[in-house]
């Protein structure tokens, strides 16, 4: 459920009440994307797949964490734009990172990793995929269908480089200047491992599954700082949040120890994705092409947008 709260005539902001976050309130084209059929999807895709059924308290899905993304990426850029103002930070920039932050996972499958992790590897031995390629796809296939670019002007994104921009913030980097650098360590890191989808899912992962989580991605939040190193500008943080950030790495270890590489979910996982296989060619989902098998739908975002459990 979320709420609206007025801030100006021509600005609408709504507030969605998170168990993991509290209040979380998003910007107006936020609020666009999440209306469309692409990402409501979302709400049908189990977030740890078949950990549900070891765990059953892990019912919570793919919609909410990426809503969780959207609100710590704005919080992150936000706090780094009051701080260090000769950062140049845009509110450009900003609303960019929030997108990306909530559109980071629209190309998960059915069961979130297992339909990359175990199902196309097995119905398609010939490609190497990644749910993220299937983000960038189903992100333009949004921003068309839904006629979103004329609401993204409204809000004085520039076009095309903002989308390009966008799109490089989910996988992979290339867009803003070299300035901009540390703006791609927000919402998927790729240097060190440390960003907000990950503060994300561990802490609302340990919250469903009764795990304790030591890591506080608030307190973090408080002492992170862009700095340059070796001529490139980098989100660091303060030497005494070291033992918080080792608390981080340890909940990661613990998480794939005790749920995500579970026996018993490996067991299950592999068991549906026989299922998934055997259903080849017997179920048939509608592209903009015709018909066609699960394991083509990553190819086909209409097809995709179907293919929701």
């Amino acid at each position: 459920l979320h709420t609206s709260t007025r801030l100006s005539a021509a600005c609408v902001f709504q507030v969605f009440n998170d168990p993991i976050h509290g209040h979380m309130k998003m910007h107006p084209l936020l609020i666009r994307i999440i209306d469309t059929p692409q990402f409501q999807r979302l709400r049908h895709i189990k977030q740890l797949g078949g950990v549900y059924f070891v765990f059953p308290g892990v019912s919570h899905n793919r919609f909410e964490h990426s809503l969780g993304v959207a609100h710590l990426a704005g919080k992150l850029v936000q706090a780094l734009k009051w701080r260090q103002g000769d950062l140049k930070i845009t509110r450009r920039d900003v609303l960019c990172v929030q997108i990306a932050g909530l559109c980071h996972d629209l190309g998960h499958g059915p069961f979130s990793h297992m339909f990359d992790g175990k199902f196309i590897p097995k119905a398609r031995p010939d490609i190497t995929w990644k749910h993220e390629d299937a983000s960038v796809k189903m992100f333009n296939h949004l921003v068309n269908v839904n006629e979103l670019k004329s609401a993204m002007k409204t809000y004085k994104l520039k076009l095309p480089r903002d989308l390009y921009f966008i799109r490089e913030l989910i996988w992979p980097y290339k867009g803003r200047p070299e300035n901009k650098s540390f703006l791609y360590e927000i919402v998927s890191n790729k240097r060190n491992g440390i960003d907000v989808d990950k503060w994300d899912y561990f802490a609302r992962d340990c919250y469903h599954l009764g795990i304790k989580n030591n890591f506080d991605h608030d307190r973090c939040l408080m002492f992170t700082r862009v700095c340059e190193v070796k001529g490139r500008k980098q989100i660091c943080f303060r030497d005494k949040e070291v033992g918080n950030l080792y608390d981080m790495f340890h909940t990661r270890i613990c998480l794939h120890q005790r749920a995500y590489q579970h026996k018993v979910v490996n067991i299950v996982e592999i068991m549906i994705t026989e299922a998934f296989l055997k259903a080849e060619g017997l179920i048939l989902f509608e592209g903009s092409g015709g018909q066609i098998p699960l394991s083509a739908t990553i190819d086909d975002m209409a097809a995709y947008t179907k293919r929701d459990r």
